[in-house]
């Protein structure tokens, strides 16, 4: 099945019911009988597609936003990635945990590297690789694209994949931009997660420093 037959999805989003992992497509079905409210499906990428700049992450969170159906709301990682973006001017309005909130993204748009929530929120490499498809076109889909900001490991690997290149083109490290073959910046920074931030290996001061780098850069 294409990814442009998924109604009512497209070359850039799955669609609701997104048939092509079946692991995830279970999980979906069990969320939807015990949480009949949610989103529960995969989570479209937000932000302007005219925007210089796209934040990767790595997959929705269970009670995040595969319960909102917006990227990185509603749960912990959330909170810096927001705040973050706001104090940039990437974003304005106030971040409060809720798609209705009215917050609007200015200067990015925020998409993950597989769109639905996967167990235990860890996606396996073959999940990872099939909804590739979907940020490839996403990248395409960005016409003044200038830079990715990868959140981990993960999401690293992805862009470089979408982009057509092997996942080992260039190696992840916190702060790292790398120039990809096209111009591309793929700038990278650890994962803004409730397990980095609360064992410091991410810091609000390191996200920032990182974030604040790549503008600098695009600036340039």
């Amino acid at each position: 099945m294409s990814a442009a037959s998924l109604s009512p999805g497209g070359p850039t989003n799955p669609g609701h019911d997104c048939p092509l992992c079946p692991r995830l497509a279970a999980l979906r079905t069990a969320n939807r009988e015990k949480q009949p409210g949610w989103h529960n499906g995969p989570v479209p990428s937000w932000g302007p597609q005219q925007a210089p700049l796209l934040v990767l992450g790595m997959a929705p969170g269970q009670k995040g936003a595969n319960r909102t159906g917006r990227p990185f709301t509603g749960d912990h990682a959330g909170k810096l990635l927001y705040a973050t973006l706001l104090k940039f001017g990437l974003a304005q309005g106030t971040y409060l945990e809720d798609p209705d909130d009215g917050m609007q993204m200015l200067g990015c748009r925020i998409t993950n590297a597989v769109r639905c929530v996967p167990p235990a929120n860890l996606p396996e490499p073959l999940e990872t690789r099939t909804c590739n498809q979907f940020l490839r076109a996403e990248l395409a889909a960005m016409p003044n694209l200038k830079a990715v900001l990868a959140l981990g490991v993960l999401a690293h690997a992805a862009a470089l994949r979408a982009c057509g290149l092997p996942v080992s083109h260039k190696r992840f490290a916190h702060g790292a931009i790398h120039v990809l073959p096209d111009g591309l910046l793929l700038a990278n920074s650890y994962h803004v997660s409730r397990y980095n931030t609360s064992t410091r290996r991410l810091t609000t001061e390191m996200f920032e420093s990182a974030v604040a780098d790549l503008l600098k850069r695009l600036a340039a």
